[in-house]
């Protein structure tokens, strides 16, 4: 065993006894053997502290047990996306994308066509075996025509489409420099795939290209197939449909030589185009009730409310007093009535989870967004809410403050119906007092720079929706 894989495998049992030497793989998948070719690869090209090795959902999701090299765990299909920014982040990394048929070949089929496209320098190995081996053996985007699955009990057939012949497509695409397709149903194939592997690994390693080692792989507990039976089917039924040998090979020059991304504040500033005059603090202190742990907050709405943009001020003003703040938008069906929202956290020293799923506050600004985030405020927490379109409130616990003002008909007299959501930051002020007045101001000033003519009208709003708080 190659000092790539750990002694033990604390996948079964903590790593105790036999267990400790074993997958958990089933007899005859594949996977135990492509995990044997990359660690004997990167072990004998000395990356083993350079690696990184990105796992999505799959079979191959506990790679992480195995492999002693950096790991991340990737959603499904995004395992591309993520080694994108590893790549990009540490350019010497050496970064193996790792994915079965199901997550690459379907879900994750923009992501692997749009980093191939890419050509940047990282090695994709992509599992194939022709249906979903974790869930439950459905048909996969590669499973053959006339295979029959969980969900093609009859057999896959026209009306469900031709099976997704990866390595061509991917071999089809300007960026990629080297594409292979390799087998694993004897010994002859299995040196290929040894071979193939590792040259993809070099690629990386030499900065010369994007480079994809498909293998045909055995499932032979979905095939419901013996091991050997299940190496025969892939020798002469997989092999007809998904031909082996390399599918692009170009030589590609040593290119690659980004720099690492630089977090200096003068950077920064000339790259977003900040300024460095210091924003003026209005704030002695961070409110001493939310002291320790600092403070969450919901703001949600409609489309058009303005909650993003209420969240974003919100989110400038506390980093102006020097506080840490983070802002998470999220946009749901709001054109069809339902709520986007954004989480605001701010804290002392340092935002340690930027969800709010319990918040402190919640400025809710149609009916919607109260009835589902209502409940979600915490005890002694804080709601504000528009009374100008939420006419009846949900019954909630007797611990949780309920302001309404109504924002809306206020913004109305103002003659700009779009500041209603800086009709809310000065209800949102005046009832908790989380920031002064005066951060909130500099906040709209700041982001009004280029358009001062709004800028009375938005502190008009700020002190009526403050006003308004009886």
């Amino acid at each position: 065993m190659t000092g790539v894989f750990y002694d033990h495998f604390e996948r079964h049992d903590h790593g105790r006894g036999l267990k400790g030497q074993s997958t958990h793989y089933c007899p005859g998948c594949g996977h135990g053997l492509v995990h044997k070719y990359l660690a004997e690869a990167i072990e004998s090209l000395g990356i083993q502290d350079r690696t990184v090795a990105i796992s999505p959902v799959g079979c191959a999701v506990f790679l992480h047990y195995y492999l002693d090299v950096g790991n991340s765990q990737a959603a499904h299909g995004r395992a591309p996306a993520v080694a994108i920014g590893h790549k990009l982040a540490n350019p010497d990394a050496i970064v193996v994308s790792y994915q079965g048929d199901g997550d690459l070949a379907s879900i994750g089929l923009a992501e692997i066509l749009s980093v191939a496209q890419l050509g940047i320098p990282l090695t994709v190995i992509f599992v194939n075996n022709a249906i979903y081996g974790m869930t439950g053996g459905q048909m996969a985007p590669t499973t053959l025509m006339g295979q029959k699955t969980a969900t093609s009990p009859e057999g896959r057939n026209r009306m469900m489409g031709a099976p997704f012949r990866m390595a061509e497509l991917v071999a089809g695409l300007d960026g990629p420099i080297y594409v292979e397709r390799v087998a694993l149903f004897d010994a002859k194939q299995r040196v290929r795939a040894q071979k193939a592997i590792r040259k993809a690994l070099d690629l990386q390693v030499k900065n010369r290209g994007f480079a994809f080692v498909e293998v045909l792989s055995e499932c032979p507990i979905h095939l419901h197939m013996t091991p050997q039976e299940a190496e025969h089917w892939v020798k002469e039924s997989m092999t007809q449909v998904f031909p082996l040998g390399v599918k692009k090979e170009v030589p590609g020059e040593s290119w690659f030589e980004p720099r690492p991304p630089c977090f200096e504040p003068e950077v920064v500033r000339r790259v977003l185009g900040g300024t460095t005059e210091a924003a003026l603090r209005c704030a002695a202190s961070f409110p001493a009730r939310f002291r320790g742990r600092g403070v969450a907050l919901k703001l949600a709405g409609a489309g058009g409310d303005g909650a993003q943009t209420a969240a974003l001020l919100l989110t400038r003003a506390a980093i102006n007093e020097g506080f840490d703040a983070t802002h998470i938008p999220s946009y749901g069906p709001e054109s069809r009535g339902g709520t986007s929202y954004a989480d605001v956290r701010i804290a002392e020293d340092e935002v340690l989870s930027p969800s709010a799923s319990a918040p402190d506050i919640l400025v809710a600004f149609n009916a919607p967004s109260l009835a589902k985030f209502g409940p979600t405020v915490v005890s002694g927490g804080t709601i504000l809410y528009d009374s100008s379109v939420i006419a009846d409130v949900p019954s909630l616990p007797e611990s949780v403050k309920l302001v309404g003002v109504p924002w809306t008909n206020i913004a109305s007299d103002l003659g700009k119906i779009m500041v209603k959501n800086v009709v809310a930051l000065g209800t949102l002020q005046a009832t908790t007092e989380l920031l002064p007045e005066g951060t909130f101001l500099v906040a709209i000033r700041q982001a009004l720079h280029d358009k001062c003519a709004l800028v009375p009208v938005n502190e008009e709003a700020f002190r009526r929706g403050a006003q308004a708080v009886v």
